[in-house]
């Protein structure tokens, strides 16, 4: 998991510095074998936390733990890692000849503590249970368990099947008119790979404070705006994550934020229905998703997805958007459905949740979003598309709202 802020040393860390130790702990795990296979491979949940590794590991029968907990020490050492919590689990014996199913034993943990050559910290837990491991009992959280964020009345995430369907523009000026409708709004760009926000708003340069090991927001034209794009060092720096790091920075982003009292956080999601959606609708309270699809056949299959990964999940469906869907000539104003027609009100019919908006595929929504500022900041001639689907979303959200946890500590 990549974290932002050390927690265990006062010194905070770029992004490219934790990037680089990040990159120097991935090369060091590929590259240590167990007889002649990579420790990498035996790894299921990594977490660097500051100066600490904590490695969860399936190792094989006959490995030593805490040889391998000193050797890693010493290599990972070098790369600023002082401390290793190693949780440890070894496979059942081999049954033997005549045996039908192992023994029930009790399990047994074993905790310890060394001090190796070093100088790194490690403490092993090795959970071994002396036979079968059991069962996995604990479900993944539901919706319906999360508390409310106590500063947060709703949060909505403006989801899509697929990319190219203009889901963050949309995103950017749905939230402005939710603002201009005189609400206290914030944005949390989710889209980790392709972030956008701080470009759409203007606020490409500027970098949030840090207050309390917490985000300040960036303000941007008075909504509270924070961004993986807002931390990168430059437009055109890549994101090469693997899932678990990205879903692990979409909760530090919004756990780790001090957001404002705010009416709604809406959260821009990347494209399909991958990790970080699921991340989302397991760990973050939404009040309800709009779906943003173009009349397009294609892209009316894949938001059939998102609504069906929403309806899976208990995220009520707040309705449908259909972006692209007429387009009027700027030279004869000859009006065409280049996209086709119909499809927002199709979906939206078969899955009985309002259509609440037809935007057209226009130059000026995009010119706008391109020198970061929207249509609905620029009260240009598409404003009013995206304020009366704000008010939409307004008629019935209430019905849909979680309960506040006023008691929550951040």
């Amino acid at each position: 998991m990549f974290n932002f802020m050390k927690k265990k040393t006062t010194k905070t860390e770029t992004p490219q510095q934790q990037a680089e130790r990040d990159s120097a702990v991935d090369k060091v795990l590929l590259g240590y074998e167990i007889g002649t296979v990579s420790i990498a491979t035996m790894v299921t949940g990594l977490e660097r936390d500051g100066e600490a590794l904590t490695l969860d590991l399936r190792l094989p029968q006959d490995s030593n733990p805490e040889a391998i907990q000193q050797e890693l020490g010493q290599l990972l050492h070098p790369h600023g890692i002082t401390t290793i919590h190693m949780n440890v689990r070894l496979p059942a014996p081999e049954k033997g000849s005549g045996s039908s199913l192992p023994k029930q034993m009790p399990k047994t943990t074993n905790a310890m503590e060394s001090q190796p050559s070093s100088g790194v910290n490690n403490n092993v837990s090795n959970a071994n249970n002396a036979n079968a491991e059991p069962p996995i009992t604990k479900a993944a959280p539901t919706q319906a368990s999360l508390a409310a964020h106590p500063r947060i009345r709703h949060i909505i995430v403006v989801a899509s099947g697929k990319g190219g369907v203009g889901k963050s523009t949309t995103t950017v000026n749905i939230a402005l008119a939710l603002q201009k409708r005189g609400n206290r709004v914030g944005v949390l760009d989710a889209d980790i790979y392709g972030p956008s926000m701080p470009t759409m708003l203007g606020v490409a340069d500027v970098k949030p404070q840090l207050e309390n090991e917490q985000f300040v927001p960036v303000d941007a034209h008075g909504i509270a705006m924070l961004s993986i794009g807002s931390l990168l060092d430059g437009e055109n720096t890549p994101v090469a994550w693997r899932g678990p790091k990205a879903t692990g920075a979409l909760m530090q982003l919004y756990n780790q934020t001090n957001w404002p009292q705010l009416d709604y956080l809406v959260i821009d999601m990347p494209p399909g229905t991958g990790d970080i959606q699921l991340t989302l609708a397991q760990r973050i309270p939404v009040t309800g998703a709009v779906i943003v699809t173009t009349p397009q056949h294609v892209a009316l299959l894949d938001a059939q997805k998102g609504i069906e990964m929403f309806n899976k999940t208990s995220i009520p469906v707040l309705g449908v958007v259909e972006n692209m869907a007429l387009h009027t000539c700027s030279n004869c104003n000859h009006t065409e459905a280049i996209f086709g027609k119909g499809g927002g009100e199709m979906i939206a019919e078969h899955y009985h949740v309002p259509l609440l908006g037809q935007l057209p595929l226009a130059s000026g929504i995009r010119a706008q979003v391109d020198k970061g500022e929207p249509s609905v900041l620029a009260d240009d001639e598409f404003a009013n598309y995206y304020i009366n689907i704000a008010k939409n979303i307004e008629t019935n959200i209430d019905k849909f709202a979680k309960p506040v946890d006023d008691k929550r500590i951040f």
